[in-house]
């Protein structure tokens, strides 16, 4: 089972930027494919972005042209930068890790764009 911790959530001011981390305990590079999901209070978990193991990359429209999904293989974490945050951008962010026909969540990261 690999296991994802995330970091990098907090308090930001709208029009503010917040990077978040994902560290796997498994090498990232024979991942399927590393994605970040997020759940706002009373809405369903909903795909934010996701790499595949070719480099594909997908986001959901609402974050198009804001967010940046990377991955460091050598450190076996992957991110979400998060620029020109909106209040509906608050929720809680959880990694998610494909692999073997399996999968992993992480423990979520508390993001809240407020002023």
């Amino acid at each position: 089972q690999v296991q994802l911790v995330e970091s990098g959530g907090g308090l930001v001011q709208p029009g503010g930027s917040l990077r978040l981390s994902c560290a796997a305990s498994g090498s990232i590079s024979r991942m399927n494919a590393m994605g970040w999901y997020r759940q706002g209070t009373g809405k369903q978990r909903e795909l934010v972005a996701i790499i595949g193991s070719g480099g594909s990359i997908n986001y959901a429209d609402s974050v198009k042209g804001r967010f940046t999904i990377s991955s460091d293989n050598a450190k076996n974490t992957v991110y979400l930068q998060m620029n020109s945050l909106k209040p509906e951008d608050t929720a809680v962010y959880y990694c998610k890790a494909f692999y073997m026909g399996r999968s992993s969540w992480g423990q979520g990261s508390q993001v809240t764009v407020s002023s």
